[in-house]
């Protein structure tokens, strides 16, 4: 016996899925509208999420202080400058050596610059001086040829410092408000808000403001790792500057790619100028099974652990945000799929049918989240 098809329920699929997908389409829409909006207001919310970031790292320090009696201005002033002196003595200890050692550092540059005109000249490249001299040359008139752009560029990058130090400052001070006030900030949120709002939202923000702190601490603690890793692989080999450059391999773990890079760049180039060619090579190969293992290893594990989200997710995650914003999107892809995994959770746990009782974490409790003591 041949079955048919309904032509009853062909309609009623077709209509279902077209009341479906325009549904998607306004949400879609709802979406490009407030991404526009954020892109519009960036200037303001940028400081405001590094200010959050910058608050989950110095605010178990402020719980702390608090808990002992101290009054919220002053526990916040004390966090503040000891992070400022922390950060000033991070600079310091990266900046101090590298000085005093510039002079070896500027003759090794030029003996590097050597050992590499030797090295080209040889098999199997065989670039003799005549032809390094020309692509000098050459390399010199385009730059005269393109001074404009040059110029331009160097006021970009400029303007570029000056937002930047801006943005730093302006974020400061917000994680400095954000540590006195933002134990008072969900119950007056909650008295703001009508209804069922009053409860859902602050227990949402109170579980972001958690995974917030924990895409934090996993980043720290990846950082650290890279830096031991390299680090102890520099003091091997003999390289000065192994301390600052720890340092510097830490600090660059909280900016995606871009930071890996420059760090890694800064440690081969040393590695260059005073140990040898050799050496720059193997601390290149050092850099690189360490970044490895970081990307696709420590980072997936360590977050996906802390933030509750799968290790595929994270990869997707940061792929997609780097795309769509390059580096700040990366910077900031983990912590956003991480909070939407918090509200889509809630909103699941809102939606189960009682009989099923309420998941894990649905009472919104967070031990970490700035809450009155």
């Amino acid at each position: 016996m041949t079955a048919t098809l309904s032509s009853t329920r062909a309609r009623a699929a077709l209509r279902t899925s077209a009341r479906v997908s325009g549904e998607l389409l306004l949400v879609l829409l709802m979406l490009a509208v407030a991404l526009w909006i954020l892109g519009r207001m960036w200037s303001v919310v940028w400081p405001l999420v590094i200010g959050l970031l910058l608050t989950t790292l110095t605010w178990p320090p402020t719980r702390f202080l608090r808990r002992r009696g101290w009054q919220p201005a002053l526990a916040a002033s004390v966090v503040t400058v000891l992070f400022l002196l922390v950060a000033m003595g991070v600079v310091a200890l990266i900046a101090v050596p590298v000085a005093s050692q510039s002079g070896d550092l500027s003759d090794g540059v030029f003996k590097g610059i050597q050992e590499l005109r030797e090295w080209a000249a040889g098999p199997p490249l065989n670039i003799d001086d005549a032809q390094i001299n020309k692509a000098f040359d050459t390399a010199v008139s385009r730059a005269q040829d393109s001074l404009g752009n040059v110029a331009g560029a160097v006021v970009t990058g400029v303007s570029t410092v000056l937002n930047g130090l801006v943005t730093a400052v302006l974020a400061l001070f917000l994680m400095f408000f954000f540590l006195k006030d933002g134990p008072r900030f969900l119950p007056w949120l909650a008295r703001q808000l009508p209804g069922r709002l009053a409860t859902d939202v602050p227990t949402v923000a109170a579980r972001g403001w958690n995974t917030l702190g924990a895409f934090v601490r996993s980043q720290a603690a990846v950082g650290l790792i890279d830096a031991v890793l390299i680090g102890l692989g520099l003091w091997i080999l003999g390289v000065p500057l192994v301390l600052p450059l720890a340092v510097l391999t830490f600090v660059s773990a909280f900016v995606p790619i871009i930071g890996a890079l420059f760090a890694g760049f800064v440690a081969v180039l040393i590695a260059l100028v005073s140990n040898g060619l050799t050496d720059a090579l193997i601390v290149l190969a050092i850099i690189v099974v360490v970044q490895q293992l970081e990307g696709n290893v420590l980072q997936p594990m360590i977050q996906s652990r802390g933030l509750g989200l799968h290790a595929a997710v994270i990869l997707l995650a940061v792929t997609l945000g780097g795309s769509l914003a390059g580096i700040v999107g990366s910077l900031l892809a983990v912590p956003v799929a991480a909070l939407i995994a918090v509200c889509w959770d809630y909103v699941r746990e809102q939606l189960r049918e009682p009989s099923e009782g309420p998941g894990p974490g649905a009472d919104g409790s967070d031990t970490d989240a700035p809450v009155p003591s």
